[in-house]
C-alpha cells in the first residue's frame, strides 16, 4: 500500500489570506487565537490511528505557541516552515521573500531544537512569475523540498502546467505539489483545503485511491487546524464566495478526517519524498 503525505499548515483562522482586506495584520495580537487547542484535537486524532504527519507552521504562531512546536516534535512529525507572517510570495521580493523564509527557519529551529527543511508557501503563492528566484533563495536558506506550486487554475492561485508530481525545481530543492487528477484535459484538485469540505467524501476518496493506484504516486493532502473549528469567531462583511470557501461543511470536517485517516496509510513528506 501506497503511504501518503498528510500536511496541516498551522495558522489561526484570522490570518487566513482571504480575510486581509477584513482584518489587519496589525491586529492579531487583538484577536482570539484558537490555534493550540485545535493543534491538541489534530494531534489526538493522529495519535489515535498511529499516524505522523507534516506540519507547516507560521512563525508568528510558533514565537506565541511554543508549546505548539514541542507537542509537534515529540509526537513524532515533522516540523516544516509556513513563513514567518503569512504573507504571500507574490506580494514580496527576493530579498524580503529571503528574510521571511530564514527568520521562520531560525524560530522553528531554535524552538524544537530540530533541523527544519520542508516550505509551503501561504495560500500556494509560488507560481511562474516568481518560481525561479523563490526556489533560489529556498535553497539559499537550506531548505530542501517545496510544497508550495499548485497546478490547477484558480482565481488566487495556482500554476496549471507545473508538473503533478514530485520534481526536482533547484539543483538542491525538489517541489511536492499538492495532489491533482488529470481529467478533461485539465488538472483537477484532489488534495483537501475547502475541495475536501466541499466535495461529498466518497468522492475525495476515490480521487486520492486514483492517484495511488492508476498514477502510482502518493497523494499530498492538507488542511488547517481552523477547519476542525465550527465554533471559530465569524467575520463580519465577507463577500459570499469567501465566506463561502472559508466556512462550508466545517462541521463535518473532522469526522471526514477520520475516515481518511482510516481508509488510506499515511505519513511524513520528508520520510516519503526524502528517504532516499
Amino acid at each position: 500500500m501506497i503511504t501518503n503525505a498528510l500536511t496541516i499548515d498551522v495558522e489561526d483562522y484570522f490570518q487566513v489570506s482571504a480575510f486581509a482586506a477584513h482584518i489587519d495584520r496589525a491586529d492579531w495580537e487583538q484577536c482570539e487565537c484558537r490555534v493550540a487547542r485545535n493543534i491538541d484535537r489534530i494531534l489526538s486524532m493522529l495519535d489515535e490511528r498511529g499516524v505522523k504527519a507534516t506540519f507547516f507552521t507560521l512563525g508568528w504562531i510558533a514565537e506565541r505557541y511554543p508549546q505548539i512546536v514541542h507537542a509537534i516534535v515529540a509526537g513524532g512529525h515533522e516540523l516544516a516552515s509556513h513563513g514567518y507572517g503569512h504573507q504571500r510570495v507574490s506580494d514580496l521580493d527576493a530579498e524580503d521573500f529571503l528574510a521571511d523564509i530564514t527568520r521562520a527557519k531560525n524560530i522553528l529551529e531554535d524552538i524544537s531544537g530540530t533541523p527544519v527543511i520542508g516550505y509551503r508557501a501561504p495560500s500556494f503563492s509560488i507560481g511562474a512569475s516568481n518560481r525561479d528566484w523563490a526556489f533560489e533563495c529556498l535553497a539559499q536558506a537550506g531548505y530542501r523540498y517545496s510544497s508550495s506550486v499548485y497546478p490547477v487554475k484558480h482565481d488566487h492561485y495556482g500554476m496549471p502546467d507545473a508538473p503533478r508530481f514530485a520534481h526536482e525545481a533547484h539543483p538542491l530543492l525538489i517541489e511536492v505539489p499538492p495532489t491533482t487528477v488529470r481529467a478533461f484535459d485539465r488538472n483537477w484538485p484532489a488534495s483537501g483545503g475547502g475541495y475536501f469540505r466541499l466535495m461529498p467524501y466518497a468522492l475525495s476518496r476515490r480521487l486520492i485511491a486514483r492517484v495511488n493506484k492508476t498514477d502510482g504516486q502518493a497523494a499530498v493532502f492538507y488542511f488547517h487546524p481552523w477547519e476542525l473549528d465550527k465554533e471559530q469567531p465569524r467575520i463580519p462583511g465577507l463577500g459570499v464566495k469567501t465566506r463561502f470557501r472559508h466556512y462550508v461543511n466545517i462541521h463535518r470536517m473532522e469526522s471526514r478526517l477520520k475516515c481518511l485517516l482510516k481508509d488510506f496509510q499515511w505519513g511524513r513528506m520528508d520520510h516519503i519524498f526524502l528517504s532516499a
